[in-house]
């Protein structure tokens, strides 16, 4: 009856940690509009100004893109999981990114 216990208690521990788990690993989408930016700090790299203000760290900006003052439109993942040197705006993963 103990061991049976015991499992019981790991199972609902581990139902548990999964449950809260997705929640914590669920990427967030954001898309919008905005302005390509060369930022000459910490190396130099790329951001992207959206029009609203917000600040975005794309980890997969094409060469393409990377001209300051382009225009472009974009959907992007937001990646909380994930941190750079540079602590520039928020880190995303772009899923779409176009020319305005």
């Amino acid at each position: 009856m103990r061991y049976l216990n015991s499992i019981v208690l790991l199972l609902s521990l581990l139902a548990f940690s999964l449950c809260c788990t997705s929640k914590k690993t669920e990427k967030t989408i954001v898309k919008g509009t905005g302005t390509i930016k060369y930022l000459d700090f910490e190396g130099g790299f790329y951001g992207i100004i959206a029009d609203n203000g917000k600040r975005y760290d794309p980890i997969n900006l094409s060469s393409k893109f990377e001209k300051d003052g382009l225009r472009v439109q974009f959907k992007a993942r937001v990646r909380p999981d994930l941190m750079r040197h540079n602590m520039w705006g928020t880190i995303v993963e772009l899923v779409h990114i176009d020319l305005l």
